[in-house]
């Protein structure tokens, strides 16, 4: 089964207790009749929350291509896949939005509810003439951020601080990217060059970019800023998360850069794939970039 970043559940045991503090202190604060726009926030962010996370479900529901055996199917396909992979009892619904440009994917839910959404603009990654298995790549990280919990109800209540919290909550939300990472590593690795270079190049330019090129420079590129970057971002910043994809001998770095090349070989990602059948008594029922609601 795919590793969970060592850094992910000691952050989140800090992130939670600090987030019980401001809750607390917003109920006192409330109680006592001192109220601002922050005590209201804190004082009603679980309900805020189940609010926010409903209307989300809903938008895609009314408005989202829902993959199926007729609509999507490979996608489909992909889905039921990973979500045996990963032992999961449902599988996600998955959704098709218009992607408008954009290359963007994430993972959320609602009550008991799980599914991921897929950027058409991403989607098109993964046709026939172009790289399926960096969709499947994708769509792993997706499913894992459901089968790690990171689309749970509780868990982002208790999270609610995170984007309050710099350095340490970009923190949180990057261990969880690396958690999200490792299982989509472990449902298509061949997949992993060809979705870092769709991010990096995007859609039309990612087979110009040179992945382990790019996953040296991880080690190379050095400085306070470079540092500063990467503990503010809630994603790893590419080349880390490349070169994080490529070593598979330890977790990928949270705050200080990879410091010697890796041994690795250039067909690493090329090994054959063994086929995953998904099995049945799957009952159907959550971006690439965090936006502090759906998880990417």
């Amino acid at each position: 089964m795919p590793a969970r970043h060592s850094w992910e559940i000691p952050l989140l045991v800090i992130v939670v207790v600090l987030t019980v503090f401001a809750y607390l202190f917003a109920i006192l604060m409330l109680l006592t009749g001192n109220i601002d726009q922050y005590v209201l926030l804190f004082a009603f962010a679980p309900l805020l929350l189940w609010i926010g996370r409903g209307m989300n479900f809903a938008t895609q529901r009314i408005n989202g291509v829902k993959m199926s055996p007729t609509q999507f199917p490979e996608g489909y396909r992909m889905v039921q896949e990973a979500a045996g992979r990963f032992g999961m009892k449902k599988v996600p619904d998955a959704y098709v939005v218009l992607g408008n440009g954009q290359i963007n994917a994430f993972a959320s839910g609602h009550g008991f509810r799980r599914y991921v959404v897929v950027y058409s603009d991403l989607f098109e990654v993964g046709g026939a003439a172009r790289n399926p298995d960096a969709l499947a790549f994708i769509i792993g990280h997706e499913v894992g951020h459901i089968a790690a919990g990171h689309t749970s109800y509780w868990r982002q209540v208790g999270m609610f601080l995170v984007s309050f919290l710099p350095i340490l909550g970009s923190s949180l939300i990057r261990a969880q990217e690396y958690t999200a990472d490792n299982h989509g590593f472990c449902n298509r690795h061949v997949g992993a060059p060809g979705a870092m270079q769709t991010l990096a190049g995007g859609k039309y330019l990612n087979p110009l970019v040179g992945f382990d090129e790019m996953a040296d420079r991880a080690a190379q590129e050095k400085g306070f800023f470079v540092w500063v970057v990467n503990a503010m971002a809630s994603h790893p910043v590419l080349t880390w998360r490349m070169w994080a994809l490529r070593d598979r001998s330890r977790h990928g770095k949270l705050f200080l850069r990879p410091k010697q090349k890796p041994m690795h070989s250039p067909t690493a990602f090329q090994q054959p794939y063994p086929p995953y059948p998904p099995q049945g008594g799957y009952g159907e029922t959550a971006p690439l970039f965090y936006s502090g609601g759906p998880t990417s």
